[in-house]
């Protein structure tokens, strides 16, 4: 398939992904509404922290998931069938080799470190532990779902992704009225409706590879060479992965025995909602992710680089449009969406999606490390830097900053492993730093200039309230469209984006 058609199918499957997610953000958005309402601050955090605790040591799947994406795509892009089908039968007794270490480690570990050190009212740990139960199992069944996701990733079924991840999110819609309803105790029968939620997700992607990919059909088969090539592959893509859970829920953690769960809950807030718009990227790199590792297999490393300097600036494009409004107007935004607004929840919200931004750049720079495969030497060097954040964040909120200094932490890490994944990245794949810096980091850094600091000052000479919103959110995505054109993409790709605008819209 030549390149124009690749980039063709790119495109399609971001819009399908587009889509799934404009529809699964509007009703995840008004689900954490509703669930703040029915659980209240203090069982809402209860919630996100020990939701935390399990995603914190249940780090497996997430690595277990880019492996599988890898190797289903690399297999794919060889042509070799046979190949995959062993390659899926052996993914998938590494994952029931893992669910029973992980089980393991939850009931003994896990479960210790939740009665002992978390910071939760005695009258609620009953309920916490019945919440920590039930994470479990939907960890389970979300990590037995993965080979199957991961598959219809590899052959770019993005339309069935994203018709199973509607149904998902229409069964969690529905589990919000039925939460409504219900007078037990709304916290634990919340863990138990999601925990049915991801079972039932599991089995209808298990339902859909099984009738459509032959190579989804599970049988024992032993090849040492293999399991061992996706083990070494998964292991130090564990390490980035612990790291990235302990940039993250580590410091959830910490929060919790420094604040209590009420600032668990602003944080877990300000993340759904920035995690809803950071969808929206995740699913154009998600798009590409086959792409890339199909032209590394292939040899094709020009197409390939050119992708990735590509996809990089996109991403970080498509989430400035989506979050320049949301900067400014976080406060009128969240006293909009909520009826009381927890403390730091603003402060929190802001500087997350500035850290996402930043994070934005380095997407593509990690699924090109992931497609050429040799993740030792990336990994101990940019896990080991991620690592550092949760210590540095625990050494400030011990000499009484604000919960927000994890935050500015967070940041300076996100901007350093970015430019050690690039400097890593030169010595694996022929990937500069000077076009990389020419290509992507100079453009996106003209836009973020003549766009968002013009639009800050101008908006600021407003009072706050609905008109402003209104300026905020219409000039921002105009002013950022209208930069992007002049500075951010080439002439080529201005032509392009042009060429197929017209060719989907003939009344323009």
């Amino acid at each position: 398939m030549s390149p124009s058609e690749n980039n063709k199918r790119i495109v399609k499957n971001t819009l399908m992904l587009y889509i799934r997610m404009i529809l699964v953000m509007g009703v995840n958005l008004y689900i954490v509404r509703i669930v703040l309402q029915v659980l209240g601050e203090v069982d809402y955090g209860i919630y996100n922290v020990v939701a935390g605790v399990i995603v914190m040591i249940s780090f497996f799947s997430g690595t277990m998931s880019s492996a599988s994406q890898r190797f289903f795509a690399f297999e794919l892009g060889n042509k070799n069938k046979e190949k995959l089908k062993k390659t899926f039968s052996v993914t998938v007794s590494i994952y029931l080799l893992l669910s029973v270490i992980i089980l393991v480690l939850l009931e003994t570990v896990g479960l210790w470190f939740l009665n002992n050190k978390m910071t939760i009212p005695a009258d609620r740990m009953s309920a916490a532990n019945w919440v920590f139960q039930f994470s479990i199992l939907s960890f389970l069944m979300t990590m037995f779902a993965i080979p199957y996701k991961s598959l219809i990733i590899a052959y770019e079924k993005m339309s069935i992704y994203a018709y199973i991840s509607i149904f998902e999110v229409g069964l969690r819609l529905m589990l919000v009225f039925a939460l409504t309803l219900l007078q037990y105790d709304k916290l634990i029968v919340y863990a138990f409706l999601m925990f049915c939620v991801a079972g039932l997700t599991f089995f209808s992607f298990r339902f859909f590879c099984q009738r459509h990919f032959s190579e989804s059909k599970f049988s024992f088969i032993w090849d040492g060479s293999l399991f061992k090539s996706i083990l070494s592959y998964s292991g130090w893509n564990m390490f980035g992965s612990l790291a990235a859970v302990m940039n993250n829920h580590g410091v959830n953690i910490l929060l919790n025995l420094f604040f209590g769960p009420v600032v668990n809950a602003a944080r877990g807030i300000a993340f759904q909602f920035s995690n809803g718009l950071n969808q929206f990227v995740q699913n154009f790199v998600l798009a590409i992710k086959p792409q890339v590792t199909k032209y590394y297999a292939a040899g094709d490393n020009e197409n390939m680089i050119s992708l990735v300097y590509r996809s990089s600036k996109f991403s970080f494009f498509l989430l400035l449009l989506l979050t320049t409004p949301f900067l400014l107007e976080s406060s009128f935004i969240m006293t909009l969406w909520l009826s009381e607004v927890p403390d730091y929840l603003i402060v929190f919200l802001q500087l997350i999606i500035v850290n996402t931004l930043v994070d934005s750049l380095s997407y593509s720079l990690l699924t090109a490390a992931q497609a050429q495969g040799k993740m030792r030497r990336y990994q101990i060097i940019v896990g080991g830097t991620l690592l550092m954040n949760t210590p540095i964040s625990y050494l400030f909120l011990k000499a009484g900053y604000e919960p927000q200094v994890t935050m500015h932490v967070g940041i300076i890490f996100s901007f350093l492993a970015m430019c050690l994944r690039l400097l890593l990245l030169t010595r694996l794949i022929p990937l500069t730093i000077i076009g990389f810096f020419r290509h992507v980091f100079l453009r996106v850094m003209i836009v973020v200039t003549t766009s968002t600091v013009p639009l800050f000052y101008f908006v600021s000479m407003f009072p706050e309230g609905t008109m402003r919103f209104v300026i905020s959110a219409t000039g921002g995505i105009l002013i950022t469209i209208l930069s992007i054109s002049f500075f951010g993409v080439t002439k080529s790709e201005r032509s392009s984006l042009w060429l197929y605008f017209r060719t989907k819209f003939p009344v323009w």
